[in-house]
């Protein structure tokens, strides 16, 4: 399982034009889900993402998690965070798990998230979505559980 987290300012993701869900600060978590993946790692990803400390203490330092700071989080499925490039030039998607498999493990992530009081907005699976953020710092980890 992986995510790849975004320090944000605001960010939405839109469908077909409307907007499907919008934060203001806190956490754009693109997450992209393998095969072989279970939901014990959906959880430990979610607590991962709301206890990493990527925002700013009153001394500037990266001390403060997104519960910390009162922050939200938009969970976003993104199956080609699993995109192998290592040959050629399009992307094999093979260790990306299949939506069946996949969109019940995104929905424990952001489950386990909101069990932790963290207010979430998510995406729309399997849409074409459009996702406009406004990366704070910038400040953009990559996650793996």
């Amino acid at each position: 399982m992986r995510a790849l987290v975004q320090r944000v300012s605001e960010a939405r993701v839109r469908v077909d034009g409307e907007v499907i869900g919008e934060i203001e600060q806190g956490v754009l978590a693109l997450i992209g889900i393998a095969h072989d993946d279970t939901p014990a790692q959906a959880i430990k990803l979610a607590e991962k993402i709301a206890h990493l400390r990527i925002f700013t203490d009153d001394d500037d330092k990266m001390n403060l998690s997104v519960l910390d700071i009162g922050g939200s989080v938009l969970a976003v499925s993104q199956f080609t965070l699993y995109g192998d490039t290592r040959k050629g030039r399009r992307p094999a998607y093979i260790n990306a798990a299949r939506p069946e498999i996949a969109e019940p493990l995104c929905d424990a992530v952001v489950d386990a998230l909101r069990g932790l009081d963290l207010p979430v907005e998510t995406g729309r699976f399997r849409a074409d979505m459009k996702v406009e953020l406004i990366n704070d710092g910038p400040v953009t980890l990559s996650i793996e559980i």
